[in-house]
Order: structure tokens, then sequence, then C-alpha cells
């Protein structure tokens, strides 16, 4: 019996600390946002999509340093007011301006620059630092 109850228990503490490791990176963090516009040369190119999508995936999944991350395409606008004109949108967080600093010298980010770079025309970026609430 006692056995059975430590199983459980080292069951339960185990789940609860994968939760939070997975929590850590899915929950945004409000210290510094990271957001990037990209406008492809050939918007309509399926192997330009499909080669940038494998590139950024891989890049984010070996950043030390991003948080959050989201990938994005716009959907069809219905207000004046929202621009639909990007072909991606990427939105990171961080825990630090330091991190993203460290984040744009990453080998991984280099190299997604390096595999993509020919697919835009133009790149807007967006940084932004949280307010004390």
């Amino acid at each position: 019996m006692k056995n059975k109850m430590f199983t459980l228990l080292l069951v339960g503490i185990i789940s609860v600390m994968s939760n939070a490791q997975e929590s850590d990176k899915t929950t945004f963090d409000h210290t510094f946002a990271h957001v990037v516009y990209f406008w492809f040369k050939n918007p309509d190119s399926q192997a330009a999509r499909d080669t940038f999508e494998a590139s950024l995936t891989k890049f984010l999944n070996n950043s030390q340093y991003a948080k959050t991350k989201f990938i994005g395409r716009p959907p069809k606008a219905i207000r004046d007011v929202v621009d639909d004109s990007f072909t991606y949108s990427l939105i990171l967080s961080f825990e630090s301006a330091e991190d993203q600093a460290a984040y744009q010298e990453e080998p991984p980010h280099k190299v997604f620059i390096e595999e993509c770079q020919d697919l835009w025309e133009k790149v807007i970026v967006y940084d932004s630092q949280g307010i004390q609430q």
C-alpha cells in the first residue's frame, strides 16, 4: 500500500513539474515582445511557404531565448484598419531585452535568415517592453 501511494505521489509530482515546464514555454512573458512581419516576393508559392515554415520551426525549436512562439498568417481583413498584406507574422516573448539581443546572435537564428532571406521582399520588426501594471 505504501509503495502504491509513493508511486502515485511521484507520478503527481512529475506531472506537475512537466506542466510547469510546458507552461513556461507557452505563457506569454510581458517583459519583452518581438513582433516580425514578413512580406514574400512570391506569396502564392507553396514551395516558398514550406521552406519558410520548416526553417522557422527548426530555428524556434532550437532557440535558447525565445519563450512564447507564435507563427501566423493573416486572415482576410474585414475592417479597414486591419492590414492583411503580410505573408507571415512571428510573435515571440523574452524574459529580458538582453535575452532578445542574445537571440539575434544565436546560430539557429542566423541559419534561418540565411535559408530564407531570399524569400521575402520586406520585413518589419516591432519590439516592445512591457509596462508595470
